[in-house]
């Protein structure tokens, strides 16, 4: 473990790795280092032993939504939605379906993915994962940056291709189906028919062949299906589409009722890939949309769900929901949970409407365990010493950086953030590298410098989004350090704490989330804790009240004062 030490000098040439494709850079701005990041922790909910042959759900804590998953032989792969981070969509590798280890990300140079100027819950949607004759398909939608495209690789841990772009598909969340004749589908979320909604949210289900010669839609594009299992209830949003063959008929399962608490899962089955597609009677096959409010532990919104099957036949599905811990408050977003699927007359269930979803789960019996360096289910301990490398795949930027931001190199053994004039409250590409918030209680500390310059801070920052977040920072006012907490949930920045203490080169920041309420706190020697604001309004993070797609992320910032 690294001594209580730090620094923090002028920017020197500074590399961003090879993870986001970018080259060596010189950056004049002031730099500062950060030592390590902690991160723990603490959910009631995971202190229950884990028997053995089980796992826990989620099996990706924190905000890693809508879950597309693959297998390959005895390997598994699966892929979520980045929206508006860098690089974009994460990609995991199993081989028991419950310990997942991140190789990378499917979209990790700016060539690939341009998100410059989006919103955070605007950019990748909906990522859909699937392999076909020695091939990896990614196939994805690119909100407000251009549409629809997909990207190949021969090994799932990249290179990718650069996208090839889908102008004739108009919606969103694409999905290949490969057939077992040798032919090839893409279905998706588009207008309703005659681009006439019959209300608000009636949307259709599209599929398309595509030419897997010259990797290219073909032929006519048809509606398969018209707003949803049951259009005279109205249904809204329906999305999210997946294409199975069981035996001798087609199965799509798809989103319906919005992402929120109505959010479900329904199924229809063909006997033709091109339909009719009729609706099952047991529908819908997931949801916690009935279950009353105050059950133990609730998981609600769930839904967005695809389908794998193990070598032994089995079929399990993986799919998103929220961990809620007041109302409808959740700071981590939408999750990626995993439930074995039950095949019936009528087609498969995943969850009864009137059953939980469980938190601990009977296991699939695969064999070995995957290798998992860094944690991503039940209560964890993860600490960075910045000591590699490369950054871990678990850190992302916000937007596509297009410059050199930060090394591991300038100080080896720390991270290296340039400052930059660029708001956090602004659709830019701030000083910024996150990492999920994925308990409802958890602890986040790091070490970091004191700048040396006046109009430089840098610090902690707990973003939800552009006027959503928390910022703990220091920065140098004439010969003093001040210790500054910024709130960011109205019209302006407002500062509601600081403290000015002598000029210390050792400053560790901390923030600590338990039962809705979040506290700042700082220290200059080891284990002596200064409370700078203790239980501020942790609610200011949650997606219910600064609204969008996305869940918390605990980032290490630096900017230059306006």
């Amino acid at each position: 473990m690294k001594a209580f030490c730090f620094s923090v000098f002028p920017a020197a040439a500074s590399l961003l790795l090879a993870a986001s494709g970018l080259g060596q850079a010189v950056d004049p701005s002031p730099s500062v280092a950060f030592e390590w990041f902690e991160y723990t922790g603490h959910d009631s909910v995971f202190e229950t032993p884990l028997p053995p042959g089980s796992f826990r759900n989620p099996v990706l804590a924190g905000f890693y939504p809508d879950p597309s998953i693959c297998r390959v032989g005895e390997d598994y792969y699966l892929v979520n939605s980045s929206f508006s981070y860098f690089p974009g969509v994460p990609i995991f590798h199993s081989r028991d379906l419950v310990h997942w280890e991140q190789i990378g990300h499917v979209l990790d140079r700016p060539s690939q993915l341009k998100l410059d100027g989006l919103g955070v819950s605007r950019g990748i949607f909906a990522p859909a994962l699937r392999y076909h004759d020695g091939l990896f398909y990614m196939v994805t939608t690119l909100v407000d940056g251009g549409g629809n495209f997909y990207v190949t690789a021969r090994n799932p841990a990249g290179p990718w291709s650069d996208p090839i772009w889908l102008p004739e598909v108009d919606g969103i969340d694409p999905s290949f189906f490969f057939d077992d004749d040798g032919k090839a589908y893409l279905i998706n979320n588009g207008p309703p028919p005659d681009q006439r909604p019959l209300y608000e949210g009636h949307r259709a289900i599209w599929i398309q062949e595509f030419d897997l010669k010259t990797q290219k839609l073909v032929g006519p594009r048809s509606i398969i299906v018209n707003g949803g299992a049951d259009l005279s209830k109205r249904p809204i949003w329906i999305e999210g589409p997946h294409l199975f063959r069981r035996n001798h008929d087609y199965y799509l399962i798809a989103a319906e009722g919005g992402t929120s608490e109505n959010h479900s899962e329904v199924v229809f089955r063909s006997h033709s890939v091109n339909g009719p597609y009729v609706p099952a009677s047991q529908n819908p096959i997931l949801t916690q949309r009935s279950l009353p409010d105050d059950r133990a532990h609730p998981v609600t919104s769930t839904g967005h769900a695809d389908f794998v099957t193990t070598p032994d036949g089995a079929w399990w599905a993986v799919f998103l929901g929220c961990r809620p811990y007041s109302g409808q408050h959740y700071n981590t977003g939408r999750e990626t949970f995993m439930l074995p699927v039950t095949w019936t007359e009528d087609g498969p269930v995943i969850l009864p409407p009137d059953q939980p979803v469980p938190i601990i789960v009977t296991a699939p019996r695969l064999g070995t365990a995957s290798a998992e360096s860094i944690p991503h289910s039940g209560n964890f301990n993860w600490r960075d010493e910045f000591d590699g490398r490369s950054l871990k795949p678990v850190w992302n930027f916000l937007r596509t950086p297009h410059e050199s931001g930060f090394s591991l190199t300038d100080k080896p053994g720390a991270l290296t953030l340039h400052a930059r004039a660029d708001s956090l409250r602004e659709n830019a590409n701030p000083a910024f590298i996150g990492h999920r918030q994925q308990h409802a209680n958890f602890t986040v500390s790091t070490a970091l410098y004191a700048p040396t310059s006046e109009g430089v801070s840098a610090g902690l920052v707990a973003f939800q989004n552009e006027t959503h977040h928390y910022f703990i920072g220091v920065r140098k006012q004439a010969a003093k350090a001040e210790i500054f907490l910024e709130r960011i949930g109205s019209a302006k920045p407002e500062i509601i704490a600081h403290q000015t203490l002598d000029f210390k080169s050792e400053i560790v920041l901390k923030l600590e989330t338990k039962n809705g309420r979040i506290s700042f706190s700082y220290s200059t020697s080891p284990d002596k804790w200064e409370v700078l604001r203790a239980d501020e309004d942790a609610t200011l993070l949650s997606t219910k009240t600064a609204g969008g797609f996305v869940g918390t992320y605990i980032g290490l910032h630096a900017r230059l004062e306006p």
